[in-house]
C-alpha cells in the first residue's frame, strides 16, 4: 500500500506556527527583562517650619497603572518655611535653589521635560494668607517663577486646605502600607483585604486626624468620600489650625504672659527649672494664633525673659487651657466644638509626633506604648534639668527646653482630645518612614493630582507593550488564515480524489 505524502501547505503552517511561538516567547521575555526606564515626579512640601523636596518615580510604561510609585530621593531646604520670607523680595524662591539643582542632577536629563513639579503649601501659608493675603500671593508667585526657570513640567503652587492635607496624608500612609492593593503573582494586582490605617499628622502650625468611620459624621465639613481601586472610603478628617507644634509653643507662652499680667520676666512651668531665655514680644505675638492675647498697645521690640520652673502639674494645667472642652454642639466632640466620632482601628502618627515620641523613649528609656507610659515619660522629662537633657541629647540643644511642653500637649491632645484610651492608644504606630518613603501628605498629593490613583477596579495588567501586542495579533491572523486555507485545500483534495475513485 502506497504511503500518502503530506500536503505541501502542512510544513508552511507548521513553520508559521513555530515562528509565532518563538516570537511570542521572545517578545514576552524581552518585555519582562528590559527595564522600561522611569518617569519622575517632584513635590515640594512647603511646611510652616521648613520645605522638603521629594522625588518619586514609577516605571515609564505604567504611567496610568497603580501601586508602582516609590520615593527616589529627598532634599531638605535650609532655613525656614516659605512663609517666613514674607516681605523679603525673592528670598522664598532663592531658598529652593539648592534642592532644585539637586533634582536636576538626580533625574535623567531625557526625563526633565516630562517630570511634573507640584508645590503644596500648608498651615504656615494658610496663616500668612489670613494675616496678609498680598504677601501670601506674592510668595506663591515668586516660588512659581523660580520653579519655572528649571527644565521641569511646572504644575503650579497652591495652598492646601486642612482637609486636603489630612486626606492626602491618609492616602500616603495606606498606599505605602499596601492597604489598597498589593502586587502579587506576575501580571496581577491583588486586593489584600486589609483594613485601612488612620493618619495623625503634627506639623508646625496645624495638626490633622483622618480615619475611616462607619459612624455618622454630624458635621459634613469633616466628611470626605474617596473611591480608590474600586473601593469607596468614608473618611472623617479634621485639621486644627494653630495646633501645630510651633504655634502651640507660642500660644502657651502668650497665655502665660497674659495670665501673669505681662511682666518683663515670665515663669514658665514647662521649661526646665533654672533655664531661661530672652526674646522680643514680637516673637510671641506676631502670629494670628496669638492675636487675641496680644496686649494693646504693646511694643513689639520690647524684650521678655522666660524663666523655667520645671513643674509638671502646672505645665499640664496651662497646656490644657489652650484647648476648649467646655461645650459641644454635637453628640460628641474632640475639643473646640469640633465633632469627632470614636477612633477605630490602627493609626500611624508621623511628623512631629514621631520626633517627640522618639525623644521621650530615648531620653527616659520608657517604651511609650500605653497612656500610663506616655504620662510617666512626660512627667520624667518635665522634671529634668536642662543640663541633664543636654547630656543625654546634646545634638538637640536648641529644642530641649520645648520637649516638656510638646510632650504634655501630645498627652492632652491624644488622650483627652482625640480620646485614645488603654485599648486604642497601643494601636498607634509612631513612624518617620514606611519602607523607603517618608510619611506625609506629599506622596498622596502627587498620586492624586497625576491621576496615578484611578477609581476603577484593578485587574489584569498587560505584560506587553502595544507594539508587541500588534505583532502578535498580526501573526495570529496570519496563522489562522494559513490553517483555514490548508483545511479548505485538504477538503477539496479529498473531494476530488473521491470523485476519481468512483469513476473507476
Amino acid at each position: 500500500m502506497a504511503h500518502r505524502s503530506a500536503h505541501p501547505l502542512v510544513p508552511v503552517a507548521l513553520l508559521v506556527f513555530g515562528l509565532a511561538a518563538i516570537l511570542l516567547l521572545t517578545i514576552t521575555t524581552e518585555d519582562i527583562k528590559e527595564a522600561p526606564g522611569f518617569m519622575y515626579g517632584i513635590v515640594l512640601d512647603a511646611g510652616s517650619s521648613h520645605t522638603a523636596l521629594y522625588i518619586y518615580k514609577w516605571p515609564a510604561d505604567k504611567e496610568n497603572d497603580t501601586g508602582v510609585v516609590t520615593q527616589h530621593s529627598e532634599c531638605h531646604v535650609k532655613g525656614g518655611g516659605i512663609s517666613s520670607y514674607a516681605g523679603q523680595q525673592g528670598a522664598a524662591g532663592q531658598s529652593l535653589e539648592v534642592c532644585l539643582d539637586t533634582a536636576v542632577k538626580d533625574i535623567p536629563k531625557a526625563r526633565h521635560h516630562l517630570t511634573p513639579v507640584y508645590l503644596g503649601a500648608t498651615a504656615g501659608m494658610r496663616l500668612l494668607n489670613i494675616s496678609s493675603p498680598e504677601r501670601s500671593s506674592q510668595i506663591l508667585q515668586e516660588v512659581g517663577h523660580k520653579i519655572q526657570s528649571y527644565p521641569f513640567k511646572y504644575q503650579g503652587a497652591a495652598i492646601l486646605t486642612g482637609q486636603e492635607e489630612g486626606a492626602y496624608g491618609w492616602v500616603t500612609v495606606n498606599y505605602l502600607l499596601e492597604n489598597f492593593i498589593k502586587y502579587g503573582f506576575v501580571g496581577h494586582w491583588l486586593s489584600p483585604g486589609k483594613p485601612t490605617v488612620g493618619a495623625l499628622d503634627f506639623g508646625g502650625a496645624s495638626t490633622q486626624i483622618t480615619f475611616v468611620t462607619k459612624d455618622e459624621v454630624e458635621d459634613q465639613r469633616d466628611m470626605m468620600k474617596l473611591r480608590l481601586y474600586g473601593q469607596e472610603y468614608s473618611l472623617y478628617t479634621h485639621s486644627f489650625l494653630c495646633y501645630g507644634r510651633d504655634q502651640v509653643l507660642k500660644r502657651l507662652l502668650a497665655h502665660l504672659v497674659k495670665s501673669q499680667g505681662h511682666p518683663e520676666t515670665v515663669s514658665h512651668p514647662c521649661f526646665p527649672a533654672g533655664h531661661f531665655m530672652n526674646m522680643q514680644l514680637n516673637n510671641v505675638f506676631d502670629s494670628p494664633c496669638t492675636a487675641e492675647q496680644r496686649p494693646s498697645p504693646y511694643n513689639s521690640q520690647e524684650s521678655l525673659t522666660v524663666q523655667g520652673t520645671g513643674h509638671y502639674e502646672h505645665c499640664l494645667a496651662n497646656v490644657s487651657e489652650i484647648f476648649s472642652f467646655h461645650s459641644c454642639p454635637f453628640s460628641q466632640c474632640s475639643f473646640d466644638n469640633v465633632f469627632q466620632p470614636n477612633v477605630t482601628g490602627s493609626f500611624m502618627a508621623f511628623s512631629a509626633f514621631f520626633y517627640i515620641h522618639s525623644f521621650l523613649q530615648t531620653i527616659t528609656g520608657i517604651t511609650v506604648t500605653t497612656p500610663a507610659q506616655l504620662e510617666e515619660a512626660t512627667r520624667t522629662v518635665c522634671k529634668m534639668s536642662f543640663i541633664q537633657m543636654l547630656s543625654l541629647a546634646p545634638e538637640q540643644e536648641s529644642r530641649l527646653q520645648d520637649y516638656c511642653a510638646s510632650a504634655v500637649f501630645i498627652k492632652v491632645l491624644m488622650l483627652k482630645g482625640y480620646r485614645f484610651d488603654e485599648a486604642s492608644f497601643p494601636r498607634i504606630s509612631f513612624q518617620k518612614k514606611a519602607g523607603d518613603a517618608s510619611v506625609g501628605w506629599a506622596l498622596g498629593y502627587m498620586l492624586s493630582l497625576s491621576s496615578l490613583l484611578p477609581a476603577e477596579s484593578v485587574g489584569l495588567r498587560k505584560a506587553l507593550t502595544c507594539g508587541a501586542w500588534g505583532t502578535l495579533l498580526f501573526l495570529f491572523v496570519l496563522l489562522l488564515t494559513s490553517v483555514l486555507v490548508f483545511v479548505l485545500l485538504q477538503a477539496c483534495g479529498v473531494k476530488k480524489k473521491g470523485g476519481s475513485d468512483s469513476a473507476i
